[in-house]
């Protein structure tokens, strides 16, 4: 019954946190698209926002070529054909939710279904093109209500650590997926100046509002902002919540309380990997290359997440 109600509980969890970071990563675009900026650009970081989730060739099968912020917009919230829509996220976490219901508290079940339903009224009333920060905000909203309720009354037993496995798993992919698409359009210079310091400044801050980072920026580094930097935010500070050492630190906290097997395949990839954030230094990184590096990094959190589901999840 534990792999029952675990696989769902993880697959709940990973649908809301991807509902969320698209959430994050369209509100991005669309404030950077408001920026002065040409078209070739504005062009180039919506085609960039389709390369995160790996769906330029859904979007183009679709739509051909015309691209336009209204056209990804839709095709990433309300497209229910797109699997990872918002809307298509959030119908997959209630499902999920509805199959083990008997295993969930009423606030936890009633917090998927709510915002499940609002949604879908929401999108039927436009929300989305009224007020589309409006609109991201209350997704964004809507699933730190969803982990609030689970860490505030669920029993924290084995399921509960799936949950959280699910949550960081999803998180960490999600966050390597917009610092390479980022990096890569923004044409960062780490070794130089830029030329356009003011607009590089709203476009980095940007970047760091989409993953709640602003702040803690400012507060750890206390400068302008910086590519480098925010780098090594993103990826390799352990005490950032959606940094990539944070995600692993989390995983592997989760893993080492479901089992302390040394032959765990899941529990050896994850230390690894957390090996290799916690004792690299982001000058190294960068000089090696960032893309080759967060390209690498997809692929072994990728492969934890398989060997999670093929060691503990999937029913025999």
């Amino acid at each position: 019954m534990l792999s029952r109600t675990a696989d769902h509980l993880f697959w709940m969890s990973r649908y809301t946190e991807r509902a969320e970071n698209t959430a994050r990563m369209l509100d991005v675009n669309y404030q950077t698209s408001l920026l002065p900026q040409s078209a070739a650009l504005a062009q180039a970081g919506w085609w960039g926002m389709l390369s995160i989730s790996e769906l330029k060739t859904a979007y183009q099968a679709r739509f051909g070529d015309a691209l336009n912020s209204r056209l990804v917009m839709d095709f990433m919230v309300r497209d229910e054909g797109n699997p990872s829509s918002i809307i298509s996220c959030l119908r997959a976490a209630r499902e999920n939710a509805r199959a083990v219901r008997g295993s969930l508290t009423t606030e936890v079940w009633e917090t998927q279904n709510q915002t499940y339903l609002e949604l879908v009224r929401m999108l039927s009333q436009d929300a989305l093109e009224r007020d589309p920060a409006t609109f991201f905000e209350w997704v964004k909203y809507r699933s730190h209500l969803s982990r609030g309720v689970t860490s505030g009354t669920m029993l924290q037993d084995e399921a509960f650590n799936f949950l959280r496995m699910g949550t960081f798993l999803e998180r960490a992919d999600n966050t390597a997926r917009l610092i390479d698409v980022k990096f890569h359009a923004l044409g960062s210079d780490f070794h130089g100046q830029t030329q356009e310091q003011e607009l590089d400044f709203y476009h980095w801050s940007a970047v760091l509002r989409s993953v709640s980072a602003f702040e803690v920026y400012r507060k750890v580094y206390r400068d302008v902002i910086k590519p480098e930097r925010v780098a090594e935010l993103l990826i390799l500070r352990s005490d950032m919540p959606r940094s990539l050492h944070g995600c692993l630190r989390e995983v592997i906290a989760n893993l080492d309380s479901v089992t302390l097997d040394p032959a765990s395949q899941s529990r050896r990839r994850a230390g690894k990997l957390r090996a290799d954030l916690q004792f690299a230094r982001i000058d190294e990184i960068l000089a090696t290359g960032l893309h080759a590096f967060l390209t690498q990094f997809l692929d072994r959190i990728n492969e934890i997440g398989a060997h999670v589901s093929r060691e503990f999840l999937v029913p025999a």
